[in-house]
């Protein structure tokens, strides 16, 4: 059993909700500078110097996650450094936080202000969106992020402790830096894009499920978000954000997708769901259904984190009924190894892009 990682994970989700990301210093914005000076260094339009530019930072980010949690001393130690990275590389109330200004700005009718805060949810162009524009954005931004900032970190936490953590927030961090298709990363930025999605392959169904299950929250209905997903999800060019976007548009009830303008380019997107396009008023509704999906995700990852067996715990179980002193073959610690690896954040002041479509498959 591994409850010092669940402890730490939780503890982790606890500091995010009462402090968000770090106002100065945030390791994550000192990765993104890292990555971008290396990129100036190993840049070449080849998708092989692409791959060891991502294979580097994100092997030299997890190495340093895994020897932080072997350092770890006892379970003290173990809860105290996941909870760390675990706080390091979520993005959850930062995400709501700004959902929920964005909405008030537009609300109050300043755009000028609007359209300043965008670019801290996603990579579109502000300048070319009217009110219902930013609000269909920042619906969507919402969406995909709650799955990328929220529940694949807390995922690969449960799974892969500090080092997963890490890893993750490596991964994710490269693909909205260099994994969209602009002249310069389309052949560098392959790599990225593409461990991204298999990184993201089934967080973002957990996400999904989570976006469908919280629908009354926000007077939703889990079954229509259900439908909405297995129907239109396959039609969006991500295969992650697609099934995010969709459960979501159907717990919200409304509709997604449709034009959409970044800096490098216009694409159509499909559209997903059956309801009116958003309105202003529901990016509150968003945000609030984001933070229901975190608090749950952290509950369900930290409760897998606490079941999973180590590799001496079945011979611990076993030779537990003949007593106390009961020991397992000869070789084999009776005692279940440490658990926990750590993590990396989303970006608050000074922070890498966030997603919002904004990366290679999805967009």
């Amino acid at each position: 059993m591994r409850p010092s990682r669940a402890a730490g994970l939780l503890l982790g989700v606890l500091a995010d909700l009462a402090f968000g990301d770090p106002r100065r210093f945030h390791p994550v914005a000192g990765f993104g500078r890292l990555a971008a000076a290396l990129e100036t260094r190993s840049w070449a339009d080849d998708r092989r110097r692409g791959a060891l530019h991502t294979a580097a930072l994100v092997g030299a980010v997890a190495g340093a996650g895994a020897i932080v949690e072997r350092c770890a001393r006892g379970p003290a130690g173990t809860v105290v450094v996941t909870a760390a990275a675990t706080w390091t590389v979520l993005g959850g109330r930062s995400l709501v936080g700004e959902g929920a200004a964005l909405g008030r700005e537009l609300t109050a009718g300043d755009l000028a202000a609007a359209r300043r805060r965008l670019p801290s949810l996603c990579g579109r162009d502000p300048s070319t969106l009217d009110a219902p524009g930013m609000a269909r954005a920042g619906v969507e931004s919402l969406a995909e992020n709650t799955s990328d900032a929220v529940v694949a970190p807390l995922f690969w936490g449960a799974v892969a402790g500090v080092p997963g953590l890490l890893g993750y927030r490596a991964v994710n961090t490269l693909d909205a830096m260099i994994g969209h298709r602009s002249a310069r990363h389309e052949r560098f930025g392959w790599a990225a894009a593409r461990l991204d999605d298999a990184a993201n392959l089934v967080p973002a169904r957990v996400a999904a499920l989570l976006f469908a299950g919280l629908a009354p929250v926000v007077g939703g209905s889990p079954r229509a978000a259900v439908r909405v997903w297995r129907r239109d999800a396959r039609a969006h060019p991500s295969p992650n954000a697609g099934p995010v976007e969709a459960a979501a548009a159907g717990a919200l009830g409304l509709r997604l997708g449709g034009t959409t303008a970044y800096p490098y380019g216009v694409q159509e997107r499909p559209l997903l769901g059956d309801g009116r396009p958003p309105a202003v008023p529901d990016l509150l509704r968003a945000a609030r259904l984001s933070r229901a999906v975190g608090i749950a995700a952290a509950l369900l990852t930290a409760a897998g984190a606490a079941a999973r067996r180590t590799p001496g715990s079945r011979w611990t179980r076993q030779g537990s009924g003949a007593g106390p002193g009961a020991q397992g073959p000869p070789g084999v610690s009776s005692r279940p190894e440490r658990a926990s690896r750590s993590a990396a954040r989303s970006p608050a002041r000074s922070r890498p892009p966030r997603r919002c479509s904004s990366s290679r498959r999805t967009k």
